[in-house]
């Protein structure tokens, strides 16, 4: 009789696991499953990489930075060839990012391609920013910003940051040369 009960109990618990598993394919795992990919490029960057003089800072400039762990790149440059490979891949990313998890934050056209920012959290304290462009003669290209208290006003005051600082870009090449 005991033997039934934990067969019963051993199903009941491997349902509730495989119900509970998400199948679904998240923007983490589209970078993991395509980094090395054909055709894709990706790229880690630690925010101290930089090389951002943090003593020139002021105190929200500093919040800002320190609100910001790593950007994670990945692109797929666009071949002539292949351009069912390339509507496809398109449309899993826009799948991805229409769940309604990912707040929309922007959407403009930026030298020909269609650039979309959005964030994962609330409006004050965002875990996720994503920036997603794509270019019909290019490819496209997704920067997952990640971090910890982020907000938009946050992003703001960094992005205002890179412009008028010295920061490195040679960490950027290999990006930009990608898809020249």
């Amino acid at each position: 009789m005991q033997r039934p009960i934990k067969n019963i109990i051993t199903i009941i618990i491997a349902a509730f696991c495989l119900v509970g598993c998400n199948n679904g394919l998240s923007l983490q795992r589209y970078f993991v499953e395509h980094q090395n990919s054909k055709n894709f490029l990706s790229q880690d960057v630690p925010l101290s990489m930089l090389n951002i003089d943090e003593s020139t800072l002021t105190s929200e400039q500093k919040e800002a930075y320190h609100s910001v762990e790593r950007l994670n790149f990945l692109g797929y440059k666009k071949d002539s060839t292949q351009v069912d490979v390339f509507n496809s891949e398109l449309a899993k990313v826009k799948s991805i990012l229409k769940d309604k998890k990912y707040n929309e934050l922007i959407d403009f056209n930026y030298n020909g391609a269609k650039v979309s920012v959005k964030y994962i959290g609330s409006d004050e304290d965002a875990d996720e920013v994503v920036i997603f462009g794509s270019s019909k003669e290019m490819g496209f290209g997704i920067v997952r910003v990640l971090g910890n208290d982020m907000s938009p006003e946050k992003m703001i005051t960094l992005g205002q940051l890179f412009d008028t600082s010295n920061v490195d870009t040679s960490q950027f090449n290999n990006v930009m040369n990608f898809f020249k």
